[in-house]
């Protein structure tokens, strides 16, 4: 089963794209490293407080892949300087 969620994000106190990037890098690099994903900024690469960032997983069964991307979007709603707004599952 693979499980992949994209999600919009609000990102507060950030004035330029080099700033962006410096929360984005600090929240993609836990992800990768506590999780068994796949995370990559996939739109408003241009926008610099606006971001999408998509999740992948693979897993045996849906349940298990569900449990890794909700500890994913957990870990992001924990991060104080981005808001996750819009979000959408998709199962293959």
């Amino acid at each position: 089963m693979i499980g992949s969620v994209t999600c919009e994000c609000f990102i507060y106190d950030v004035q330029s794209l080099k700033g962006k990037r410096s929360v984005l890098k600090s929240i993609i690099t836990r992800l990768k490293q506590r999780l068994n994903i796949s995370v990559s900024e996939t739109g408003y690469q241009d926008l610099w407080q606006r971001t999408e960032i998509s999740i992948v997983t693979v897993a045996s069964d849906r349940v298990i892949a569900e449990k890794e991307l909700q500890k994913a979007l957990a870990m992001i709603d924990s991060t104080p300087e981005i808001e996750r707004t819009i979000t959408n599952f998709e199962w293959f």
